[in-house]
């Protein structure tokens, strides 16, 4: 059971959906494909199987075969994915909810490909997606794809590697790192991985990582590592500074419910205003970046606390008044 504990989510609902789509697997069967060694319990096999439900896919059970199935017309296979694609089905409403991160993966391919899947080739033709899913979409060229295989390769074999690195301020170096996992976010995908020649947690962004190669050292992934717990506190995924802060917005009536759905972050308190309006306290790893994102809701949403957050944010928005006074 351990095993599965350490296995991301996102892994074990992929293998569960390659399972099911196979047609011939008992429920004992389901549990030996996520784990032969260490097969989860049922419990927890029914409730990722409520999660794949949730998020569209239709799955079955045969009761006179006692086997798990998609529905007669249905297959993940004809949909013959890419690496990049599989991202994508993190976006899908079901799983993107139950995981509770930020994940920027765009769906445009995937849902088209979803939505024809079922049914004879001329209906699949002219289907029409009904819902588009509409986020940022990584574009990795071919050197960037072939790092991207390299470095997921040596995650998943818990093989070091090294690699040249050039951080946002333009300053190059070479790093030798453990990946821990990856983030898809605003079109980018990041790398979480322990740094070795600094001894700390650092992450990466994909496209400034150059000259991959595979190193001798192996490592053990901490059993307090969480990709899903690494990202659920920041706006971008990425920022996480080990402790929270509790930030409240006051958001006005025109645009409380879209605040409401707007789930930016996992951990939040919800309060209701006798005006239609609300307030919601979020809990944050990197209150500046918080910040940032709380201006695209202009005017409509307020930050009322902490004080020094608050003060952040009006030394922002009079920064940004004073440049458009500026002409610039």
């Amino acid at each position: 059971m351990a095993d599965v504990a350490k296995t991301p989510k996102i892994a074990l609902l992929l293998r569960l959906l390659t399972a099911i789509d196979e047609g011939k697997h008992t429920l004992e069967g389901l549990k030996a494909r996520l784990d032969p060694e260490n097969p989860p319990s049922t419990r927890t096999v029914r409730r990722y199987l409520a999660t794949l439900s949730d998020a569209g896919f239709p799955w079955r059970y045969d009761r006179d075969a006692g086997t798990y199935g998609f529905e007669r017309g249905y297959s993940l296979r004809r949909l013959e994915l890419s690496g990049n694609e599989l991202f994508g089905l993190l976006a899908l409403k079901g799983i993107a909810n139950s995981l509770g991160g930020n994940i920027g993966a765009s769906m445009d391919e995937v849902t088209e490909k979803l939505t024809r899947v079922a049914g004879d080739p001329a209906t699949r033709a002219a289907a029409k997606p009904s819902v588009r899913v509409h986020l940022a979409d990584p574009q990795l060229d071919g050197e960037r794809s072939a790092n991207f295989e390299l470095l997921q390769k040596a995650q998943r074999d818990r093989q070091s590697v090294r690699f040249s690195y050039v951080d946002k301020a333009g300053t190059p170096s070479e790093r030798h790192v453990d990946v821990y996992g990856f983030v898809v976010s605003g079109g980018r995908v990041y790398a979480v991985a322990h740094d070795r020649g600094r001894g700390a947690r650092r992450v990466f962004a994909l496209d400034n990582i150059a000259g991959v190669r595979i190193a001798p050292q192996r490592y053990s992934l901490p059993e307090d590592f969480d990709i899903e717990a690494f990202a659920a506190a920041s706006v971008s995924g990425i920022m996480n500074s080990g402790a929270v802060t509790k930030i409240t917005v006051r958001y006005s009536p025109v645009i409380a419910g879209a605040a409401r759905a707007d789930r930016v972050v996992r951990d939040r308190t919800i309060r209701e205003g006798d005006d239609g309006g609300v307030d919601i306290e979020y809990a944050v790893a990197d209150p500046n970046e918080f910040v940032r994102w709380s201006m695209k809701w202009g005017a409509e949403a307020e930050i009322v606390a902490p004080a020094e957050v608050r003060a952040a944010a009006a030394s922002l928005a009079h920064e940004i008044a004073a440049r458009y006074d500026r002409g610039e």
